[in-house]
C-alpha cells in the first residue's frame, strides 16, 4: 500500500475516548489500550470492501492515523510529534458481536479486529499541515453522519502515545498508529458507503460488498 513500507506494524489504541468508553460499557482506562493488526488488514481508498464471512455486527470505527518517521526507543512525549512524518484518517472496522464473544471467554480479539480489509486507510498528508492536537474528523455511513471527533478529547494525546509505544517496541519508519474513535460507532452493512474525513487532510470513502 503506498506510503506503508512492507513490514510495517499496525498498532492501534482502544478506548482512547471516555464517550466511546462509556457507550460500550468499559471502563475508562488508566494506560493506553494497545492491539495491532496485520498489514495485510489496509485497504486504499476506492477499494471495494468485504463484509467478513465469520460475523454478524460490523461496526465502523473512525480514527486519526500517524505515521512514524524517525523511529527508535523511548522516545519523550517532547519528541514524539518530531519522529512523525505524516497523518491521515481511516476506519478500525470491528465484528462486534464477535469480540463480546471472545471478550466473554476470556480470549483475543483477533478474529473480531484483525481479519482482512479490517483497516481501512485514506492518503497520508505531511503531519506538519495540521495541528495533531487539535485536529477535527467525522464519518459518514450511507451518507448519514455517525461520528464526529476532536484530537484534544483523546484520553492519551499523540505524543502520550507515541512515548508509551516505544517504551515497549522499538519504533520503525514507517509503523502506524491507529489512535483511537469517539462515540457514535455503529453498524455497516453490504451496499453502504464508508466515508472518512479529517480537517487538513481530505475525505475517503470504500464501497461495502456482501459476503
Amino acid at each position: 500500500m503506498t506510503g506503508v513500507p512492507p513490514g510495517a506494524r499496525v498498532f492501534c489504541i482502544g478506548r482512547n475516548y471516555a464517550d466511546h468508553a462509556k457507550e460500550l460499557n468499559n471502563p475508562v482506562p488508566a494506560a493506553p489500550v494497545v492491539f495491532m493488526k496485520p498489514a495485510a488488514c489496509l485497504v486504499p481508498p476506492g477499494e471495494p470492501l468485504r463484509f467478513p464471512p465469520h460475523g454478524e455486527d460490523l461496526q465502523h470505527e473512525v480514527e486519526i492515523v500517524v505515521r512514524v518517521g524517525d523511529g527508535g526507543a523511548d522516545i519523550t512525549e517532547d519528541e514524539a510529534l518530531d519522529r512523525l512524518d505524516a497523518i491521515t484518517v481511516g476506519f478500525d472496522l470491528t465484528l462486534r458481536d464477535v469480540q463480546q464473544r471472545l471478550k466473554a471467554k476470556g480470549l483475543p480479539w483477533e478474529q473480531a479486529k484483525a481479519f482482512e480489509g479490517a483497516a481501512p486507510l485514506g492518503e497520508f498528508v505531511p503531519i506538519d499541515r495540521v495541528d495533531p492536537v487539535d485536529l477535527r474528523f467525522h464519518c459518514d455511513i450511507g451518507g448519514e453522519r455517525r461520528q464526529s471527533g476532536h484530537t484534544a478529547d483523546m484520553l492519551f494525546p499523540i505524543p502520550r502515545l507515541v512515548a508509551h509505544l516505544s517504551a515497549i517496541w522499538t519504533l520503525a519508519p514507517g509503523d502506524l498508529i491507529y489512535t483511537g474513535t469517539p462515540a457514535g460507532v455503529g453498524p455497516v452493512r453490504p451496499g453502504d458507503r464508508l466515508v472518512a474525513a479529517a480537517e487538513g487532510i481530505g475525505e475517503f470513502a470504500w464501497d461495502v460488498l456482501g459476503r
